[in-house]
């Protein structure tokens, strides 16, 4: 049953893994004797934990009655991703939980995006992040995820979606002043244009950290290219990407 089940996920069959989850995540054994909790009963982090897209949309709505938005992004919804990130890192959940989560704390986000826009409050995300995949690559599963990551974490991203020339990151980052570029890669075939990509920022005299990523990457070979980081997942890349703004900030 085990080779099936892990069949229908690999045949596309289990839509987001959801039986897969179901029978073999830890979190199904440890409460199949325990009553279903109410959904009125639910905190926004146990909804983003669940992947419950309506119900943490709901509860964030309802919150943002009495909640500041940037309170809700960063007392809620940051420490849920967090929590899930932890979770994940320890291999107590798997990627489709992950990608879910993040989707139900991107439900919640539009809500306070929503509340934000009301107020007509401006400079409320962070960065901004220019995001890419880098020319040559169409595979941008892997962005799609680290971009959903960080806006959950408050950050505003540009992304320039994939097979991006290094000319277009060039015009994105002085157009936005971003503080920080995020590049990826998935086949080694197009790793090279990672690193042109680089050598066309700094010829440009621009010399914003750039974080890179994808499954043919290694920290070694983001350092031989000229990469100033190098990020295993979408998790790391909000962690780096937290600890660079941080770090400016700090500097006098």
């Amino acid at each position: 049953m085990d080779a099936v089940d892990a069949c229908r996920v690999l045949s596309g069959e289990d839509v987001s893994c959801a039986a897969y989850i179901g029978r073999h995540a830890p979190e199904q054994q440890e409460k199949k004797a325990a009553a279903p909790a109410s959904p009125a009963q639910l905190t926004i982090g146990e909804a983003i934990a669940k992947g419950m897209q309506a119900e943490a949309r709901a509860i964030a709505s309802e919150m943002l009655k009495t909640v500041a938005p940037l309170h809700l992004v960063e007392q809620h919804l940051i420490p849920a991703l967090d929590l899930v990130g932890e979770r994940y890192e320890r291999q107590e959940i798997f990627l489709p939980q992950l990608m879910n989560a993040a989707s139900a704390s991107g439900a919640a986000f539009d809500e306070v995006r929503r509340a934000i826009e009301k107020t007509g409050a401006q400079g409320e995300g962070k960065g901004p992040i220019v995001l890419a995949t880098v020319e040559g690559d169409i595979h941008d599963i892997g962005k799609n995820i680290v971009r959903t990551v960080l806006e959950n974490y408050g950050f505003h991203v540009i992304d320039l979606g994939r097979d991006v020339p290094p000319a277009r990151v060039v015009e994105a980052v002085k157009a936005h002043s971003a503080k920080i570029v995020g590049l990826s890669a998935l086949m080694t075939t197009t790793v090279p244009s990672m690193r042109r990509t680089i050598e066309h920022l700094r010829a440009a005299g621009l010399h914003v950290p750039v974080i890179v990523g994808g499954a043919v990457l290694t920290p070694d070979y983001a350092r031989e290219i000229g990469a100033d980081y190098y990020a295993k997942d979408a998790k790391q890349s909000a962690d780096i990407a937290k600890a660079i703004l941080r770090e400016a900030e700090e500097r006098p």
